[in-house]
């Protein structure tokens, strides 16, 4: 079916303006791919570039959903608006997801200064789905001065969270590895505040030790770098906020002090434009392929009449 048209200009003046179905239908958009998303992107720049990302990730079971609560609960005390983007994993069968976060955020649905919006991963590693650097586009431009991100529970490796966040919190829960696991854990590395949730379990002091011994390890411990601090919390009873936002607000005030926030956002800015650029290429080779060129290569590199780098070139040169 053709797309439906769109006012870009109103939908986006109704968006700034607070309108939540505005933003609701922008963030459609740039999920359907719709082709006045160059539009919308275009007529939002302007307005992008001054909320303040949070990036939450963590194994599944502890407690991401529930400590986006409490951090909403907290900003909002603070009468900053906020805005979340929550990942959640698609079927590999039918394509679709439960969303829960909507069930797990129910203090917050009725507050207009508090935007929620679920979103399926459609299978896209590293705990995020691909439109998520638009997304955030789209509720930076509509005036949210946070916005917390919560990807699916990710394992060792998937940490795409990393370069997408301003700050990076890292959840873990007593009982979920011992010391060894922790060291070999690649997702540990990218924290920049590690929270150890239902600390009112047993082994939360041995799993917190283990973290600040994996740390000591690390290359973090030279002046000037940030070291990753390790706090603990109840999410679930609203304990150990105060030391969660307090070291939020010392790693935002240790990015802009040193630099590293302008140069992060540059980072996620050109890694932004590689995947669009990346993804247009993948669209022109499909072209290619439907005319039958990229079988033919195929052919000639099984048959042994050419090799695979040959053919790539062949195919970069038949894109330029």
């Amino acid at each position: 079916m053709p797309a439906r048209p769109v006012d870009v200009a109103a939908l986006v003046a109704a968006a700034r303006s607070g309108s939540p179905r505005a933003v609701a239908r922008l963030i459609s958009l740039v999920e359907d791919r719709h082709p006045a998303l160059r539009e919308v992107m275009a007529a939002l720049a302007p307005h992008t570039g001054q909320a303040f990302v949070i990036g939450l990730t963590g194994a599944p079971g502890v407690g991401k959903s529930t400590t986006t609560t409490m951090l909403v609960a907290a900003y909002r005390a603070r009468g900053q608006r906020v805005g979340i983007l929550a990942v959640d994993p698609s079927s590999p069968f039918s394509g679709g997801a439960l969303l829960g976060d909507r069930i797990r955020m129910q203090d917050h649905v009725l507050d207009p200064e508090v935007y929620i919006r679920s979103m399926a991963s459609r299978g896209h590693l590293g705990g995020l789905s691909w439109t998520t650097p638009q997304a955030l586009r789209v509720l930076d431009a509509a005036g949210c001065e946070v916005i917390i991100v919560e990807t699916v529970g990710v394992g060792q490796s998937e940490v795409q969270v990393a370069g997408l966040a301003d700050t990076t919190v890292v959840l873990l829960a007593p009982g979920m590895g011992d010391g060894v696991q922790a060291a070999k854990a690649g997702i540990l590395e990218i924290a920049d505040l590690f929270v150890v949730n239902k600390a009112d379990r047993d082994g939360a002091a041995a799993t917190v030790r283990d973290l600040r011994h994996m740390i000591s390890l690390g290359d973090r411990t030279a002046p000037g770098l940030w070291r990753p601090p390790v706090v603990t919390s109840v999410a679930s009873r609203g304990e150990g906020i105060d030391e969660v936002m307090e070291g939020l607000d010392k790693h935002r005030e240790w990015l802009q002090s040193s630099g590293t926030l302008q140069q992060r956002r540059l980072a996620r800015a050109a890694d932004e434009i590689e995947s669009i650029a990346v993804a247009s290429l993948r669209a022109r080779i499909g072209s290619l392929h439907e005319h039958a060129g990229l079988n033919r290569l195929a052919t000639d590199v099984v048959a042994g009449r050419t090799d695979p780098y040959a053919a790539a070139e062949e195919v970069v040169a038949a894109l330029t």
